[in-house]
C-alpha cells in the first residue's frame, strides 16, 4: 500500500491557521502543464495566488489539486493547480507558513536514499557531495554585526513581506 502524502493536510492546516488568525493565505505555485492559471501573471514559471475567503469562490483543497474561482483584472477565472506544483503556503502579512521541497529535490533524496541502502545498482560510484556557497562582503558584515550587541540593527525595508525559501 502506498503512503499518503502529508502535503494536502498541511496545506489545509496552514490555510485554517491563517484564516483563524486574521491573516491572508497565499499560495506559491510552480506552473506546469497541468496548471490552469492566468499566464499573464506568471513570472519565472511561478505564480503567487491569494487564496483567502474574500478573494476566492468554491475553494477546494483535495489530495491532488487545489481549485477555486477568482477574479483577475475584474474577470472571473477558474484556477486549478496540481499539489506537486505547490511550493509554499504562507500568511501575506508576516510571511509565516510552510515551504515544500520541489519534485526535483525529492527525486534527489530518493537517489541518495537508494545509495545509502546499497541499492544503487552500480549507477552511483561515489556519494553526493556538498558544494560551497560564496557570500558577498556585505552579507558577511551583516552576519557579523548580528552577533555584536553594540551594532545597531539596520533599518528594515517597508513594503510587502517576502517568503524566503531555505534549502
Amino acid at each position: 500500500m502506498s503512503e499518503l502524502s502529508t502535503k494536502p493536510y498541511l496545506l489545509r492546516a496552514i490555510y485554517e491557521w491563517c484564516t483563524d488568525s486574521g491573516y491572508t493565505p497565499y499560495l506559491a505555485v510552480k506552473v506546469d502543464a497541468r496548471s490552469r492559471v492566468p499566464m499573464e501573471f506568471v513570472r519565472n514559471g511561478e505564480i503567487v495566488l491569494n487564496i483567502s475567503f474574500s478573494a476566492t469562490s468554491n475553494l477546494k483543497m483535495e489530495s491532488d489539486f487545489v481549485s477555486f474561482s477568482a477574479r483577475f483584472g475584474g474577470v472571473s477565472r477558474q484556477i486549478s493547480v496540481a499539489l506537486e506544483g505547490v511550493m509554499a503556503i504562507y500568511a501575506h502579512e508576516n510571511g509565516q507558513g510552510m515551504a515544500f521541497e520541489s519534485q526535483d529535490a525529492q527525486a534527489d533524496q530518493s537517489v541518495i536514499a537508494s545509495y545509502q541502502d546499497g541499492d544503487a545498482g552500480g549507477a552511483i560510484k561515489e556519494a553526493p557531495a556538498l558544494a560551497g556557497v560564496s557570500i558577498t562582503a556585505e552579507k558577511a558584515q551583516n552576519l557579523a554585526s548580528k552577533d555584536d550587541p553594540e551594532t545597531p540593527e539596520p533599518s528594515k525595508k517597508s513594503g510587502r513581506p517576502v517568503l524566503t525559501r531555505i534549502k
